[in-house]
């Protein structure tokens, strides 16, 4: 596959070749990403820079007052944006929304540490050391010690893009931020980046969880993140996820065999009686919460499978689901009751149908 070389998605094998595209970056440094606009705040007579002054770290951050949204990015294409960087205050009263070509619904609406993979990362009040924070080391999304949220998604737009991050909580947030991007043309032939969050808690018994529906346009899907709360003792992964697309009714098109074997593992993911984690380029288990005897009661499980190197293509629809079901006695299978949260992501035309309203703040509390 050969990437065009305009400045959007470069490879190993086409670093070299030179492009017109101009590189930019926001930051707090230079929140709208201006040629020669960073650096540029003056030192606060009390801050940490006032005895170095302007052009000293005078500005690495933002701070988000209680209940109201920060605008991180608002730029004005074509273009793409190529990574992101985001610290600070990561938990899920942090929203995070991509706006594309002015629409008023977002294409992305998502908690921030969902978006990156990890739904249980520093989330419960009683979670505590180095496994509470799901290290997650992928090819489009990295999460670094402690709470280095990384993403590498290309995400292309014609005329304009905003990034929104929403603070739901009475506290205020402290957010250090990078976003990277490209001005350079956009090709007729590229989509727009989509990303949805739901949760279900508990699942209802013998229902399937669904993670994505009423998606409407020509498109591709491109990933998932699960997160699972186990609710009752045993094994949980029996579920087999599937993809209705393009007018599949009641059967799939694409069915999987059980949940571990879509995120790439087999067998319970056991060695030895315990559960062990991986995190690889394209897919894992990255992160197995267990119960402490005191307050943490049940597993929690993070886990994602990105499509790079198999995007599931679709024409004009797609709902993906993933059934909640274990292993129950007398060698047969058991719907469970399961706590589960989602992330979809897929890039798709415009327009997008609009996303279900976002959970409320006491539906996406983990406790």
């Amino acid at each position: 596959m050969t990437t065009p070389f305009n400045g959007l998605g470069m490879s190993l094998g086409n670093l070299a070749r030179l492009s017109n595209a101009k590189t930019r970056s926001i930051s707090a440094e230079n929140p709208d990403g201006a040629v020669a606009g960073g650096a540029r705040e003056p030192a606060h007579p009390e801050g940490n820079s006032r005895d170095l002054g302007t052009g000293w770290k005078c500005r690495p951050c933002i701070t988000i007052d209680p209940q109201t949204t920060a605008t991180l990015a608002d730029i004005d294409g074509p273009g793409a944006i190529q990574s992101l960087w985001i610290t600070g205050t990561t938990n899920r009263n942090m929203i995070l929304r991509i706006h594309w070509e002015g629409q008023d619904a977002p294409s992305v609406e998502c908690p921030l540490p969902d978006f990156f993979g990890t739904p249980w990362t520093g989330q419960d009040q009683f979670q505590s050391g180095p496994d509470s924070y799901g290290m997650l080391n992928s090819l489009p999304v990295c999460v670094n010690p402690k709470t280095g949220l990384n993403c590498f998604w290309e995400m292309p737009f014609r005329k304009h893009c905003t990034i929104t991050l929403e603070n739901r909580s009475r506290d205020h947030a402290v957010c250090f931020y990078q976003i990277n991007y490209t001005l350079t043309d956009v090709p007729d032939d590229v989509a727009y980046f989509h990303a949805q969050f739901r949760r279900t808690n508990p699942m209802p018994r013998a229902q399937e969880y669904v993670i994505v529906d009423g998606i409407k346009g020509k498109g591709h899907y491109v990933g998932t993140v699960l997160g699972i709360g186990t609710n009752e003792n045993g094994w949980w992964g029996e579920g087999e996820i599937k993809f209705f697309m393009d007018g599949d009714d009641e059967f799939p098109t694409i069915c999987g065999t059980g949940t571990e074997d879509y995120f790439g593992g087999s067998y319970d993911w056991t060695i030895n009686e315990q559960y062990r984690t991986y995190s690889t380029p394209f897919m894992g288990m990255h992160q197995t919460l267990r119960p402490d005897g005191h307050y943490l009661t049940q597993f929690r499980q993070a886990m994602y499978r990105w499509h790079v190197m198999d995007p599931i293509r679709f024409e004009s629809d797609l709902r993906v689901q993933i059934q909640a079901l274990g292993w129950g006695t007398e060698g047969r299978y058991l719907p469970m009751t399961t706590d589960m949260c989602s992330v979809a992501m897929w890039y798709q035309t415009l327009p997008a149908s609009p996303f279900p309203d976002l959970p409320s703040k006491d539906v996406l509390e983990i406790h």
